[in-house]
């Protein structure tokens, strides 16, 4: 869903796993669907840890947790490898996540949340863990990520750390611009420029 990204304030949903693969963000079955509604997929993400075999929720997964919510997914390093499916990243967005905050992300994985309205933060492997411990010792912390300075703060401790971001795609998020919607607003230079250059 396009959205203009500013500031950010939310509690967190810790998934403190290594190595999340885009099979169990969204299983390969529900790549068939027809729809590209994102709700769809969104109530599907991690639908195998999510669910038991007979469909009731598994309140032992953190999604079906009462206790957590929120439009930060805290995940653990490596979040997104294996396949490329931009179906992912569609399932992420879908649930309601603005923002995943991660160590490390598998670069097709992070450049398909960004180009779905999702942002991927990256913060070294110290403050993943704090925003881990504040989260499980308190269910109510929030987290604040500005997207015009580039940082992330711990409400709790106030510590606050930068996170690198693509000028272009920073632009795009603050505007709620996709690929498309980028050059059709450099229309008018475009044709200026084919203008002067005939």
């Amino acid at each position: 869903m396009k959205q203009k990204f500013n500031i950010i304030k939310s509690t967190c949903v810790p998934l403190p796993l290594e190595n999340v693969d885009t099979d169990q963000i969204i299983p390969a079955r529900f790549l068939k669907a027809t729809t590209r509604d994102e709700r769809y997929f969104g109530e599907n993400l991690f639908r195998d840890w999510r669910y038991r075999a007979d469909g009731t929720p598994d309140p032992g997964f953190v999604l079906n947790d009462p206790r957590y919510s929120g439009e930060i997914l805290l995940a653990g390093r490596n979040f997104g490898s294996g396949s490329s499916r931009e179906h992912a990243a569609w399932a992420i967005a879908g649930y309601g996540f603005k923002v995943v905050i991660s160590s490390f992300f598998a670069d097709i994985h992070k450049n398909n949340e960004l180009n779905n309205f999702v942002l991927p933060v990256v913060v070294d492997e110290a403050f993943l863990q704090e925003l881990f411990n504040t989260v499980k010792a308190d269910p109510s912390a929030r987290v604040r990520v500005d997207v015009p300075n580039q940082t992330v703060t711990n409400l709790t401790t106030d510590h606050s750390v930068w996170f690198e971001l693509n000028a272009y795609k920073k632009y795009c998020l603050m505007n709620a611009l996709d690929d498309i919607d980028y050059l059709l607003e450099q229309r008018p230079k475009i044709e200026a420029y084919e203008r002067e250059n005939a």
